[in-house]
């Protein structure tokens, strides 16, 4: 199992909060102040990313592109060439279907992106590599899917990229060996900025189709300050997004003009 992996399981959300729990637990008798500390802010993290209401105000910060409406996919081969959509995991070895199948959220992508190509006419590129070194790639998955479940075709697969730099800079190989130069970008909302920064750092022209915006009303009872486990997962998406866009720029913002 990859290094970068483990470490990311261990302290992102929810693994790093647990950590300060069971640093409060050690340190309790001989450092109880820095105990009490490390317990309050666990237990504070735990409970203020569990809440709905703290999922839709977080996410309406990262979430800066206005989705597409119905009225204008149509129009979208006027301002793209392809449609790129982005692999969102898989669930391994579903006995209901006898194989490896898309996460839900790349589902969901994948459903937006065949309304979309429908629509406009335009040809999809699927982006995704290996899930822990295992075939199939997830870019062959959701051509699978595309193919049988919606009945779209796609034209490119990238199945080699492991993270959002990588979906851009081997897409963008493949399309540029077309004469692509401008896309309709599938994903969602919330990572839709990451994402457009790094295809636009590859030279190409992004149009923003965005899907799975979380900064909406939350509808729960009690305007979403009860927690659930939903919103603990939601969350620990939005702080990982919230970590990529400081990131990124730092590690690939060198890299670009030499891609």
């Amino acid at each position: 199992m990859p290094i970068r992996y483990m470490l990311k399981q261990l302290f992102m959300p929810p693994g790093g909060l647990l950590l300060l729990l069971l640093a409060a637990w050690w340190l309790r008798r001989r450092f109880p102040r820095l105990a009490a500390g490390c317990f309050g802010l666990g237990i504070a993290g735990l409970w203020l990313m569990s809440l709905p209401i703290m999922v839709e105000c977080s996410a309406r910060l990262l979430e800066r592109e206005p989705a597409l409406r119905e009225a204008q996919w149509p129009g979208l081969a006027q301002q793209a060439e392809a449609i790129v959509v982005l692999g969102g995991g898989r669930e391994q070895n579903d006995p209901a279907w006898g194989a490896d199948q898309p996460s839900p959220l790349a589902l969901d992508r994948l459903r937006y992106a065949a309304r979309l190509a429908k629509a406009s006419g335009l040809p999809l590129l699927t982006s995704g590599g290996l899930h822990f070194g295992q075939p199939p790639s997830e870019a062959a998955l959701a051509a699978q899917v595309l193919a049988r479940d919606f009945g779209v075709a796609v034209r490119w697969q990238e199945e080699v990229s492991r993270t959002t730099w990588e979906n851009a800079t081997h897409s963008a190989e493949l399309l540029r060996k077309a004469g692509i130069q401008r896309v309709a970008l599938v994903t969602q909302a919330w990572h839709m900025p990451r994402a457009r920064w790094c295809f636009e750092q590859m030279g190409l022209r992004v149009v923003p189709a965005p899907l799975g915006f979380l900064g909406v009303a939350n509808g729960r009872p009690a305007g979403g300050w009860l927690p659930e486990g939903r919103a603990l997962w939601q969350s620990s998406l939005l702080f990982n997004e919230v970590l990529g866009l400081i990131a990124y720029p730092l590690f690939y913002g060198d890299l670009a003009g030499r891609e």
